[in-house]
């Protein structure tokens, strides 16, 4: 069992950047798979972006790619979501995941096991 909390989500301009983290209990947290989902109001929960246990593999969605980069620190039980150039379609609830499995990187909300509570992101035009 994992407990992931999310933050560093907030209201920010179109243009600029913020940075999610995603801190997770447990001693076990380098073996996990860990994504970033984002769910927008009357829109499914989509893959922002994942990353392997040892950090040296990553997945972007082709929204994102170029502009956000996912990042995890085993030793800090965190993964991040630094995100640039942000967009007001950016907007939406971002979510943390992790997958136990962790086989390879997991692109849908029913590959992951743990979710955490999720954190607003608001980006204004």
């Amino acid at each position: 069992q994992v407990q992931l909390v999310e933050s560093g989500g907030g209201l920010v301009q179109a243009g600029g950047s913020l940075r999610l983290s995603c801190a997770a209990s447990g001693r076990t947290f380098s073996s996990y798979v860990m994504g970033w989902f984002r769910q927008a109001p009357g829109k499914e929960r989509d893959i922002v972006a994942a990353i392997s246990r040892s950090g040296l593999s990553t997945y972007y969605a082709d929204s994102v790619k170029g502009r956000f980069t996912i990042s995890r620190d085993n030793a800090k039980n965190t993964v991040y979501l630094q995100m640039n150039s942000l967009k007001p379609e950016d907007t939406a609830v971002y979510y943390c995941a992790a997958d136990r499995q962790a086989l390879v990187l997991m692109t849908t909300p029913s590959g992951y096991d743990y979710w955490g509570q999720g954190t607003q992101v608001t980006v204004s035009s």
